[in-house]
C-alpha cells in the first residue's frame, strides 16, 4: 500500500485547521488516558492503522496498561474499565457509527451522568476530531512508520 497524498504539504492550512481541533481537545479537562482510549476505540472501528499505532503508543506514555489496551475492543466484557470510561466508550461507538445508531438517548444520557455538561461537550469534540483524523488519514493512506 502506498500513500496517496502528502496532504499536510499539499495544503498546510487544512492541517492547521485539524490541528486547531486537536489542540482544543488536548487542552480540555478530560483525563489523558481516557482521551487515548477514545481515540483508539474510534480508530479500531474505522480501521485506521496510523492512528491505532500513534494512540496506543501515546496511551502507554500516559500510563495505560497493556491489558486494558489488549481488551479495549471487548470493553463491555472486560472488568478493567470504570463506569465513566464505559460511558465514554459507548458514546464513542455510537458517534463513530452515527449513520447506524443515531446516538441513542440511553447512550447519551449515560454519558451525561458521568460527565459535566462542559466535559460532555469536550468528549463529543474529541470523538468528532478523532473521526475526522481517521477519515483524512485513511483516505490519503497515511501509513504508520516502523518505530
Amino acid at each position: 500500500m502506498e500513500t496517496r497524498m502528502q496532504w499536510k504539504t499539499v495544503d498546510p492550512e487544512a492541517y492547521k485547521a485539524m490541528s486547531a481541533l486537536e489542540t482544543y481537545v488536548r487542552n480540555s479537562d478530560l483525563d489523558k488516558k481516557l482521551m487515548e482510549l477514545v481515540k483508539i476505540r474510534a480508530s479500531q472501528i474505522n480501521g485506521c492503522a496510523f492512528c491505532l499505532d500513534m494512540h496506543a503508543f501515546d496511551a502507554r506514555k500516559h500510563g495505560e496498561t497493556e491489558q486494558r489496551l489488549y481488551t479495549l475492543a471487548g470493553w463491555r466484557d472486560a472488568p478493567f474499565f470504570t463506569d465513566r470510561e464505559r460511558a465514554a466508550l459507548a458514546l464513542t461507538e455510537a458517534m463513530t457509527l452515527v449513520s447506524a445508531t443515531h446516538v441513542p438517548d440511553d447512550v447519551y444520557n449515560e454519558a451525561a451522568r458521568h460527565f459535566s455538561e462542559k466535559e460532555l461537550l469536550q468528549l463529543i469534540m474529541l470523538i468528532v476530531t478523532i473521526n475526522g483524523w481517521n477519515r483524512i488519514v485513511i483516505t490519503t493512506r497515511t501509513l504508520p512508520q516502523p518505530r
